[in-house]
């Protein structure tokens, strides 16, 4: 049985369904300086867990104690509420000095925003993962510092791979063939669970699309229906029409999906980090190991998310003190715990680097330098997004690939 070791409490990763904790005693954020002459910086960040709270006031103590001269008050909000507190403080002239979130672009056209090199030290900087980093820009300004990241991997049924005497798949045409192989055994199994369905069908079509040399487009244009990305949804309905997946792929949510992986029931699957922390828990007797996903030529290739800090540009001089809480939070002994406690991965390189021998990590960190990300600064990407949960599914119909995609970008178009 493939061993993995549990990285911290692991939680199930949601944006949505998170409890709203909020600290006592939060102030505004006008004026730099208090009493004493200490400066305070707001921080304003939403919940992951039940235990967000609680990581965040140990690394403010920790850096208090670094730092006699600045106090931090956090304030703690669910997502359901983020966004919604955060254009109010905006609104009222009361932005916080620091806000964890994960759309900034609007922040930044509204020079609202420090640039991000203006509040880290070149040490800092330097240690982000590049593609990151790049993701974080507007233009060519960084406005966002990269705070959380996951990534996806193949989850692999080692048993039923072996009773199938199939192989581990490097490329599309080996992910078809053992797939095939798998769901051959019969008795419910599935060579590959494929999740068209409305949860993630934008994550799922990532995966194909952009696993052949495709893209969803960049900050200035949503391109969907193009001829790389056809090649993708194309072979997508090749699993399907030759019984490589599981039934009815185009209504499968991956939440639910990734359960009957976790039951024994499908041979691969793409999954989160916390992904590992399900199995622990639900099966942890499962034979499986985790490995990159299988592209059109077997190069390398992850769909990567991350969540950003930034900083407001508020009235009073604390771009020192923000820059002296940025260096302390993004040190790998403080950053590293907080990441691993949360279930997810660090976006730094020494992160990563500490994290180099934790086997059940080692797939997803191997390809965050070749992480690709959804274009969400471009406003259109919000109607993409809602195109690709409602069509995408469609792939499993007699609707071909190419009217599928030309129906998401002309919905894409329409706005």
């Amino acid at each position: 049985m493939a061993q993995y070791k549990r990285f911290g409490g692991i939680m199930a990763i949601t944006l949505a369904a998170t409890t709203g904790l909020t600290a006592c005693g939060f102030g505004g954020s006008g004026g730099g300086e208090e009493g004493g002459g200490a400066t305070t910086l707001d921080l304003l960040v939403p919940a992951y867990s039940d235990a967000t709270q609680g990581l965040w006031n140990d690394v403010i103590a920790g850096f208090e104690e670094e730092n006699p001269d600045i106090n931090v008050e956090l304030q703690v909000e669910s997502w359901d509420n983020l966004e919604s507190v955060i254009a109010t403080r905006i609104q009222g002239n009361d932005a916080p000095d620091i806000y964890n979130g994960g759309p900034f672009a609007g922040f930044a056209e509204d020079e609202l925003l420090y640039p991000v090199e203006e509040v880290t030290s070149d040490e800092t900087y330097a240690d982000f993962q590049p593609t990151f980093l790049e993701n974080a820009q507007v233009g060519d300004t960084t406005y966002g510092l990269p705070w959380i990241a996951s990534s996806r991997a193949l989850f692999v049924n080692d048993a039923l791979l072996e009773e199938a005497g199939a192989e581990v798949p490097t490329t599309w045409d080996e992910l078809l063939a053992s797939a095939k192989q798998v769901s051959e055994l019969g008795g419910g199994v599935s060579g590959y669970g494929m999740p068209l369905g409305s949860e993630e069908a934008q994550a799922e079509a990532a995966v194909w699309l952009w696993g052949g040399g495709g893209s969803f487009g960049d900050a200035e244009q949503i391109t969907i229906d193009t001829p790389e990305n056809l090649e993708g949804a194309e072979f997508i309905k090749k699993m399907i029409d030759e019984g490589a997946t599981q039934a009815d792929a185009g209504a499968s949510d991956r939440s639910p999906l990734f359960d009957i992986f976790v039951q024994g029931k499908l041979g691969m699957q793409v999954g989160l980090p916390p992904s590992v922390g399900q199995i622990e828990s639900d099966n942890p007797d499962l034979e499986y190991s985790i490995h990159p996903i299988p592209t059109k030529d077997g190069g390398p290739f992850t769909l990567g998310v991350a969540d950003h800090l930034m900083a407001f540009q508020n009235d009073g001089d604390k771009q020192e003190a923000i820059t002296a809480f940025f260096d302390y939070l993004y040190t790998a002994d403080v950053y590293v715990p907080w990441v691993q406690a949360e279930g997810f991965l660090p976006t730094t390189l020494s992160g990563s680097e500490q994290l180099a021998d934790d086997e059940a990590l080692a797939p997803f960190l191997e390809t965050l330098p070749d992480a690709q990300f959804y274009p969400s600064t471009n406003p259109d990407w919000a109607a993409a997004d809602s195109a690709f949960k409602a069509l995408f599914g469609q792939l499993d119909s007699n609707k071909s690939a190419k009217d599928v995609l030309a129906e998401i970008q002309a919905q894409v178009d329409a706005g």
